[in-house]
């Protein structure tokens, strides 16, 4: 866009002088044919105002910043070094820098608006830890005093001894002592429980050394439920594409393997089907609670009431719940199902949906057996950088495969949700019209007069345009949050009800998405890119994440324990999610900063050095004569003008990273792009028109009909020339010194090493010596010695500088005095604090938990049951194994459980 506005400028001014020549042409050009003939060829005043205006456009080209494109590249890359080299986005634990992964959109950094992040291993660590369990209505994982009162589990609490089982995980923790006292007691719940547990996954186990097992598992929730089982007597050792072996309690067992009924997102369980030793055909299933509650056969409902209420006081800590069940298999069922599930598995149309209906026959009738609690503690830092990031007026928005309530107590967990918020809208409709009404009723709650009629919310689009409407952001009369499940954000999605979602969500400080889908995620993050004017970014950790990452404007990936395809696919990287308010705040506000600045002073510079060549014009007949040396205007944008402003641009900072973190609010100018825009850029241009009538008329007021202190005249066109462009290059160097918040060694260096060079070749230029070696090209011999040994000279420079430079001063003083913006009072209260000591970190009030149910832990890709039962990736089997092990070249398993 202002590109276009220059070069239509440029036409204007070429233009007005091209007229101009064709009437002082027309007018007075006879009385001077006999010096200045026209041109062969030219015949009319006419045609020689149409070879002025060509000629006039080569002159004031440079007011097209052609080598903008070269400055903006380097300070890109200059900006991207900085996010490499940060040790403070360093993590030692796993020695992972921060990376730039692109240097195109440092600023962008500068300007977000809505965070869209995942959960699992984004905001939590996904290192998942068995912590609870219920087993046949029985609830274990809580330690308890002799009085019966449940005490808190904390470093000095002792820890069951597995010492009894030499396969056991020596990193495996669990307090519950009355649980292993049921598995040595030989339990039969427990032992189905565990059995379960050891049987029911698609695991693989690799033991390089007797006893040393490392389990390789499609989701960091499978290797935690293996490891469990592992460590109470349930040791999972090996498997074939046709067995599997566990020890149990001391005694080696292969089970025959005979069917795996895979995960998928639609089934949300996974169940297998195995034959005992003794012959026993027993399917085992886990999956989510209202998936396998629908399951379970009648005689279970008391007990489903029981896990029930464990599964609530499980969510109220934030558990990732999972529940178990089981069913015995009549032989001559299985073997027609079996058969049936072979023609399936082998169909050429329909497989899935085929598949998909034998997996629904047999899983019918399950037992319940209980359920497993896991906990996915919270990456350090999360809940802080949460509230860093709402304080710099960043709305984050949470798209996660997990339940809603799940979901909703991570939230509560890292400060996105308080009891502070006015109200928490949950949209669970099951149809298109039950989520418009309830979108509808939490608008209408949040901003009663933004409330619209069927007929208005239908309209998406500009009749005369196939442009999405852009909507203008709406104020809530409080601050509030919203909560939508995947079911009800499909039908948000479509057409009619997009634009409702997109208002609706918009208004509130925190949208939490559950229970969605990749492609979802991405859809969602299309829809605020659509609708409204705002830089999106978003994060996230694993390869159900590259979607939404390839959908923002900026993908920041983490590389975490679910491997590197959303680093692969993002534009930075880093290792916690902590490092995102660094990242933005310090480095992305630093960027947009120094990129305006840098924008602002080059566009600046570039006016005030073309149009004196404009106004010259009026002055010399239109005869496209140029004001400056030739040589000046070739090292002007090339040697004195160009390291001045890429100092400032790679080294400036209004404050510094400490001040940045502290106060938020700083960030906010750049999401409403107030530093550099259409106003700032006429700002810039009436600036540079300005200086320009200062820098041409002063030179030639001081210059006209001026005589030297020993009665020679230097009112000539080499004089003039020269005082106008050392007016100009000082002026610059002057304007930039104004714009530089942050002085260094190597600012100082380029501003006066740049005016320091321009006198050294100036006077060289314009010496004898040079005329006589090259006379053609150096005609100015002796004017600078001439002109600048003048006080009138020198007094004419300064008086151009004061006028040039004292209406900024004075209009950003007068500014910050009488108007000042949001930025210019944090910028006043953090020089008032560093007069005094930095005060205390703040205590952060500790929000209490919430009671509602947690989600399902398992992971949220296709399961690898086909994968497993081809034997693909198989090796022959180790020494120590009594089967096949895991092939470590299969990059199919990156989560290890030690």
């Amino acid at each position: 866009v202002f590109f276009f506005q220059i070069f239509a400028f440029l036409g204007l001014m070429c233009l007005i002088l091209a007229i101009g020549n064709g009437i002082w042409e027309y007018d007075k050009g006879y009385y001077f044919q006999v010096y200045l003939p026209w041109a062969e060829g030219v015949n009319s005043a006419s045609y020689s105002g149409f070879l002025m205006f060509w000629s006039y456009v080569i002159i004031l080209n440079t007011v097209v910043p052609i080598s903008l494109y070269v400055s903006v590249e380097i300070i890109r890359l200059g900006n991207s070094f900085y996010i490499d080299w940060d040790r403070k986005m360093y993590y030692p634990l796993n020695d992972t820098p921060a990376q730039a992964r692109t240097t195109t959109l440092n600023e962008e950094l500068g300007q977000i608006k809505y965070v869209f992040s995942d959960k699992t291993g984004t905001l939590t660590q996904n290192i998942m830890c068995f912590n609870k369990c219920s087993i046949n209505g029985k609830s274990y994982g809580d330690v308890y005093d002799m009085s019966g009162q449940r005490i808190e589990i904390n470093e000095n609490t002792e820890k069951v001894d597995f010492s009894y089982n030499q396969l056991a995980d020596p990193k495996f923790a669990f307090y519950d002592h009355s649980l292993v006292e049921a598995v040595k007691l030989s339990d039969v719940p427990t032992h189905r429980f565990f059995r379960l547990l050891s049987l029911c996954h698609t695991v693989m186990p690799e033991e390089k050394k007797e006893g040393n097992l490392v389990y390789q598992a499609q989701s960091p929730d499978e290797g935690a439920l293996v490891t469990a089982a592992r460590n109470f007597g349930f040791v999972f050792r090996a498997r074939t594409p046709e067995t599997i072996t566990v020890v149990e309690m001391g005694e080696t067992k292969v089970y025959k393997l005979l069917a795996i009924l895979d995960f998928n997102n639609v089934r949300k369980r996974m169940s297998v089907i195995v034959r005992s030793p003794e012959g026993d055909l027993t399917l085992y299933c886990k999956g989510a609670d209202t998936i396998l509650y629908e399951l379970l056969h009648s005689s279970c409902d008391s007990l489903k009431e029981e896990t029930t209420e464990h599964l609530n006081e499980f969510a109220g800590e934030a558990l990732r719940t999972l529940v178990v069940a089981y069913k015995n298999l009549d032989e001559d069922y299985f073997q027609d199902w079996i058969r049936r599930h072979h023609e399936a598995s082998t169909a050429l149309e329909g497989r899935e949906e085929k598949l998909s209906e034998l997996y629904e026959e047999i899983e019918k009738d399950l037992m319940l057996l209980g359920a497993t609690a896991i906990e996915d503690k919270l990456q350090d830092g999360v809940p802080q950088t949460i509230e860093t990031l709402a304080k710099a007026n960043i709305k984050i928005w949470v798209l996660t495969g997990d339940k809603q309530e799940t979901a909703m107590n991570i939230g509560y967990s890292c400060n996105l949700l308080n009891d502070d918020m006015e109200d928490v809208f949950i949209i669970e409709g099951r149809t298109s019209d039950d989520v418009l009404n309830e979108l509808r009723n939490a608008r209408k709650k949040m901003k009663p007069d933004s409330f619209l009629d069927s007929d208005e919310v239908n309209i998406q689009f500009e009749k005369s345009s196939k442009k999405p409407k852009i909507i203008p952001d709406e104020q809530a009369n409080g601050v509030y949050g919203l909560v939508i499940t995947g079911h009800s954000l499909a039908y948000a999605l479509e057409g009619n009800l997009e634009l409702e979602l997109v208002r609706t969500a918009c208004m509130c400080k925190v949208v939490i998405c559950c229970r969605v889908t990749p492609l979802q995620k991405a859809q969602v993050v299309e829809l605020v890119k659509k609708y409204k004017k705002a830089v999106t970014l978003a994060i996230g950790d694993g390869a159900n994440d590259v979607s939404m990452i390839k959908t923002a404007h900026i993908g920041v990936g983490i590389s975490g324990q679910e491997g590197m395809q959303a680093v692969l696919s993002s534009d930075f990287s880093f290792a916690q999610f902590r490092y995102l308010q660094r990242l933005l705040l310090v480095h992305g506000r630093w960027s947009y900063i120094r990129m305006c600045k840098f924008l602002k002073y080059f566009f600046y510079k570039n006016f005030a050095f073309t149009l004196v060549h404009f106004w010259y014009g009026f002055f010399s007949g239109f005869s496209a004569q140029t004001v400056y040396d030739e040589w000046f205007i070739t090292l002007y944008n090339l040697v004195y003008t160009s390291l001045p402003v890429l100092g400032m641009s790679l080294f400036d900072q209004d404050v510094d990273d400490r001040w940045s973190m502290l106060f938020p609010q700083l960030y906010v100018p750049g999401q409403q792009n107030l530093y550099f825009n259409k106003m700032v850029f006429v700002k810039c241009m009436l600036q540079g028109i300005y200086s320009s009538l200062i820098l041409f008329f002063i030179p030639y007021g001081a210059m006209y009909n001026t005589m030297r202190s020993d009665g020679k005249a230097i009112a000539d066109y080499q004089s003039f020339a020269l005082m106008a462009q050392t007016c100009l290059l000082i002026v610059v160097s002057v304007q930039i010194g104004l714009d530089t918040s942050y002085w260094t060694v190597v600012n100082q260096f380029f501003i006066w090493g740049s005016l320091s060079v321009y006198f050294a070749i100036t006077f060289t230029m314009y010496s004898d010596g040079m005329y006589l070696i090259f006379t053609a090209s150096f005609p100015f011999v002796g004017t600078a010695r001439n002109t600048l040994s003048q006080p009138n000279v020198w007094l004419a420079i300064f008086l151009s500088i004061t006028l040039c430079v004292l209406p900024v001063v004075g209009f950003r003083f007068l500014k910050a005095q009488l108007k000042p913006t949001p930025s210019d009072k944090v910028l006043l209260k953090i020089k008032e604090a560093k007069k005094r000591p930095p005060p205390p970190s703040p205590k952060r009030r500790l929000r209490r938990t919430s009671t509602r149910r947690s989600g399902y832990a398992f992971s949220h890709q296709h399961g690898f049951g086909a994968l497993i039962m081809s034997g693909r990736n198989m090796r022959p089997k180790s020494p120590f194994a009594t089967t096949g092990t895991f092939s470590p070249n299969s990059d199919k398993y990156k989560h290890k459980v030690l």
